[in-house]
This record gives structure tokens, sequence and C-alpha cells, in this order.
């Protein structure tokens, strides 16, 4: 039975939609993507296919319709990403699963389609469900993610700097790699990798963050590409820069992580100029970040600002950057940013119009050993203390600070979202994701209790190794807070590999629970020889599972097949990491580097394998920490 596919909102996306439903009904039943008939599925906004539906005030929400019975009917959404997000959810209905980016990271099953009929009616939990970039990214990452987004339920990308350059500079320098030499790029061959994933972006209507970091650079004449040291400054630089101990220098040699005296008019009048000329040069951009400096305790000490909060003086910019924004008719939303010594709330400034601005909350030295409840023990905030500040570590004291933001910045009327870094280190802290993945199931279920209207995920674009389990359950909690996580992993390990999918799970919760990842974030002793006796189990748990492995790897599907490719690849990589921690839990510490440089130099050997799947760029610095004393970070 032919089945014709037709647009009935004009639009880029809704276009590019109908030409993805085509590609993969084609895929799924060998039949042309172009069909004439008189069965017609069509698709379109809900103003011309559901007119008696509402439609959600704000352009970031999402409400998809789908009625298809026989193969025909509607698929229908409430602006022209959500059609795009229910024609992926159609498929998924299907049987279709987009596991990883990547030419073998989706599973695509032979379907009858005339045989087809799903009803759903849906809005997510989350209204921001997205991906912030990190890591070292190549163009086809970059490509990857953006793809992978909209086709798990996920609605926005965070492209960090003005220009994310750091983030390329990585992979295409090679730096750490001993095994390929550098190929870097200049500015502008990035600057055109960007444009082509912002083009990606705006074709999939996703929305579209940008900057956060570099406001305290660039208007003053200073490059913020990166977290490098610079040698110098331009001159008559420094006199913005915070007085500390008498003198206004870079803090560390470091631009990015230097901040400002807030209380010169001048330096406030320079950064919100400046965020204000970027928006006018940029319409593409929805949200706007507006960050502070990424050091801490690092405030300036001159009578201008010593006797005023970092909070303060910067919600007075805040609000200077909206009232300029109005005049200038421009719509974009600013975020702002709860995060180190801004944890600590204004005591005189409010937000004059909060309805500009999105709260974002950063706790970045949280635990990950633990999710954040909203029945937790809340503590009261410590006194603020100029540049003697100790940053809180459990639930509760995270989110005794996020409470007068939220009062100050319009109450549950106002919108919010985690900043959060489950997926930046502590994936490598827990290698077999399974621990963690229970850890951010929770945050996300608990999102709305604590007031927060979503996540975006700071993160390596690359956290699909050993398995896709974190990410999916990233993207589908976003979407449903419901999402039981044994029903998630099931859906995913059966997907991902087989009838032996649930052997797989069994094989990797039992090395999350044998590497021990509060060991690993240091919430323990180091020398530990209940850690040792665990770590030393590792090898033979792998051994175990190199049968099931073996009976795999010929399996005729290509996306199970690199499942399983990479499932043995992380044997390997588990049992190396494990000869690392275990020098270190045995007091055997003297020999752990070499070691530790053995490892790295697997992943980074083993990269053409796992380019989609696994970013070592930061796996030394996260692991090297281990050797660390805590009390001298």
């Amino acid at each position: 039975m032919g089945i014709r596919i037709d647009v009935a909102s004009q639009h880029p996306t809704i276009e590019f939609a109908a030409r993805e439903l085509a590609r993969y009904r084609s895929l799924m039943t060998g039949e042309p993507a172009d069909q004439p008939g008189k069965n017609v599925l069509r698709i379109g906004l809900f103003a011309d296919l559901l007119p008696e539906k509402l439609t959600p005030e704000s352009a970031l929400d999402d409400v998809i319709h789908i009625d298809v019975r026989r193969g025909a009917g509607i698929v229908a959404g409430a602006n022209p990403r959500s059609c795009l997000l229910a024609v992926y959810r159609l498929l998924q209905e299907a049987g279709c699963r987009f596991l990883r980016p990547g030419p073998d990271g989706e599973l695509i099953p032979a379907i009858t389609w005339s045989e087809l009929t799903v009803h759903v009616e849906e809005s997510p939990s989350s209204r921001h469900r997205g991906i912030c970039i990190e890591g070292a990214v190549s163009r086809e990452i970059f490509l990857g993610i953006i793809d992978w987004l909209p086709k798990n339920g996920m609605n926005a990308y965070f492209i960090q700097f003005r220009e994310g350059f750091t983030f390329f500079d990585r992979w295409y320098s090679h730096a750490g790699n001993p095994s390929v030499p550098s190929e870097a790029k200049s500015l502008d061959e990035i600057r055109a990798i960007i444009a082509e994933g912002l083009a990606a972006i705006q074709l999939r209507g996703l929305v579209y963050h940008a900057v956060g970091h570099g406001w305290t650079c660039e208007p003053f004449g200073i490059p913020g590409l990166g977290w490098e040291k610079v040698p110098e400054v331009p001159a008559g630089a420094s006199r913005y820069f915070a007085e500390l101990n008498g003198r206004r220098e870079l803090f560390d040699g470091v631009p990015l992580n230097t901040n400002l005296c807030y209380g010169n008019p001048e330096v406030r009048d320079l950064i919100v100029n400046s965020i204000v000329e970027y928006a006018g040069d940029h319409p593409e951009v929805d949200l706007i970040h507006f960050w502070l400096a990424d050091g801490s305790n690092n405030h300036c000490e001159c009578p201008l600002c010593r006797d005023t909060r970092p909070a303060d003086f910067y919600v007075a910019m805040l609000n200077q950057l909206d009232e300029q924004l109005t005049a200038r008719r421009l719509p974009h939303k600013i975020v702002f940013l709860i995060y180190v010594d801004l944890l600590w709330a204004p005591e005189k400034e409010k937000l004059q119009h909060p309805e500009r601005f999105v709260l974002m909350f950063a706790p970045i030295t949280r635990t990950y050993s633990q999710p954040f409840t909203p029945d937790e023990n809340r503590t009261h905030v410590p006194p603020y203390e100029r540049n003697r500040l100790t940053f809180p570590k459990s639930a509760g004291e995270n989110l005794a600070f996020l409470q007068p933001w939220q009062e100050l910045s319009g109450g549950q009327r106002g919108d919010s979202f985690d900043f959060d870094y489950h997926l930046m280190w502590d994936h490598y802290r827990d290698p077999a994701h399974e621990e963690l993945a229970a850890v951010l199931h929770a945050d996300l279920h608990n999102l709305p209790a604590l007031g927060l209207k979503g996540l975006v995920s700071c993160q390596v674009q690359r956290v699909f190794f050993p398995s896709p389990l974190i990410m999916a359950v990233l993207a589908r909690t976003l979407w449903d807070r419901q999402a039981k996580l044994d029903d998630i992993a099931k859906d995913v390990y059966f997907a991902a590999f087989g009838p032996d999918g649930w052997a797989v799970r069994n094989c990797l919760r039992r090395m999350s629970e044998l590497f021990h990842p509060a060991w690993l974030r240091r919430e323990e002793p180091l020398v530990n020889p209940q850690q040792a006796a665990r770590l030393a189990k590792i090898a033979e748990l792998f051994s175990t599972c190199k049968p099931l492995i073996r009976a795999n790897l010929q399996t005729s599907d290509l996306c199970r097949r690199k499942s399983w490719e990479l499932l043995a690849l992380f044997g390997e990589y588990a049992v190396k990491l494990a000869a690392y921690c275990l020098a270190l839990a045995s007091g055997k510490s003297a020999g752990a580097a070499s070691l530790l440089t053995e490892l790295v130099n697997w992943a980074y050997a083993h990269e053409p394998e796992l380019a989609y799947v696994f970013d070592p760029c930061i796996l030394a610095g996260t692991l090297g920490n281990l050797q660390k004393d805590p009390a001298q970070e």
C-alpha cells in the first residue's frame, strides 16, 4: 500500500522532518522514499493540522501529537522543532533506536509500514533538554552529536565562548596523543566548522545557547579562546583587573579565570556594551550566557568593590543589560550563572525584569555519589567571606544556595535549569556508568521538585562507551521524568546488544560495584585494602565475559556488532584502569604514573575505533587527580 508523505506547514525544519521520515521508512521497508498513493501521512504544525489544540506561549516548549493508523495519519507539533521530534518519536515507536552518533550507531528494523499504528500525545517533563560542548571535538563528532540530539528528544545545544575554538583545537592539535601529529587548524577554519554546525542546529530548530565564557576578556582586548596562560596583556588593560593583595594582575596568568574591578562603572559599561553589540550581530542566538570569570576566590579588594558582594555587581549589570537590550528591541534571553563565588546571593540588588532572564544553577563542586533530592536537609548558607570561601559538596549544602536566587528571579514563574557535570569528569570515575546513571536519573526525576525546569549537561561529547545507557538516561528522563531506570536500561541494552543485553548489564553493574566510584572521587582513603580487594577482581570479571563477547562479535546487524566490539575494547580498558587504581589502593604509588600513561596511550591508540563514543582528552587529568592531596587543591 503506497503512503504519501505530505508537508502541511512550510518551514525548513518541517521539510527536513519529512525527508527524514521518508529516508528511514525506506531503510525499514526497502521501498522507495517517494511513494504515490491516496493514503497520506501529514506532517505539520498544530495551527495547520489541529487548530483546536493550544500552542504553548514559549517557543522553548515542545508538544507532539502522533495519530497514525495502518501507516497513515498525522504527525504534528507545537512548533517546527516539535514536528521533527514527533517524526523521530514515530520512528522509535516503529522500532528504531538512535543509540550513538556515527554511521553504525542506529538500530533500524525491517517492518511493514502499513501495519504501523501509533498514538502519542505528549509534552516533555523538562523545558530545557540540552548539551554543552566540552572535551575534544572534530567536525564529524560535532555534527554527529547535533544530529543525535533531536532523535532522542533533546532540544538545545550550547557552544561555549564566542568561537568554541578550544574544543576543536584539542582535537586537531592532538595534544596529549603521542601517536598522531598535530593537524592544528586556524581560527578561521574552526569558524567554518562552527558555521556548519550552526546550520545543522538551525535546520533542526534546536534552541541555540552561546558564549558564557569570555565577557571578562574580549571587551578589554584580551582574547578569551580558552583556559591558557598568556605572557602579556594589552597596555592599560590591567587597570580593569581585580585588585588582590594590592596588585592588579592576571589570576595565575589566565585571563579567563581573572575577575575584574566590577565596582568600576567603566568595567561594567564595557562588558554590557559588548554583550549588547554581540546580541545585535547574532540574531540566530536564542539564549546568550553572561558569566563572570571562571576562577574563584579572586574578587577585587579595592575600596570600590570590597564592601559589595560580587552578586550585587552582577545583578546590577544584568539590569543594565536588560535596559539596553530593551531599548534596541533585541529579544534575546540572558542566562545568568550561580557558580562558585556567585552562589552567595546579592544583599541589595534585585532583577527588575526577571522575564528577560534564565537562572542557571551550576553546582560544579558537588559530589556525584548521591543525587539531589527535594527532601534533602538544606543547611544554612555560610557567611560570605571575600576570597576565603569554601564551596559546597553535599546535596543539602548546594541546594541551600539555590533558593535565595530562585526567589530573586521570579520564583515558580521564573525560568531556570541545572547546568551539571555528571558526564564531564565522573563517567571516568565510574567507567561502566551504572552507578552514575542511577544518580543522573534521580537528579533528572527530581528537577521539578527543586524548582528547576530542565538541565543542560556540561559534558564531553563522547559518552557512549561501554554502552549508550547513560546518554539514553539523560535524554529519556528529561523527556519523561517518570521513566523508570530499569525500563530505560532494558530497552537500551537489548537494542544495543540483542538477546544477551541483560547479561551485559549484569556484567557492567558488577564492574561499577568493583570500581566503587566513591573511592575514585577521593571520598575514601586512597590506600585502602577493601578497595584493593575489589579492584583485584576486575580482570577476572572481564575474563568471564569474554566468551559472551566472542559469541556475538559476528552478529549480522552492524549496530549491534559495533556494540560488542566496543564492549570487547572496554574490557581491555577496564583491566588497565584497574591496574592503575590497584597500585594506588595498595600503596604502590611509585609505579602508578607509568600505568596511567599506559592507559592513556591505549585510549589514544584506539581512538579511531572509539572516535564517536569515548573522549580521552581529559582522562589523564581526571584520573591523575587520584595521586594529588585533596587538601592542596
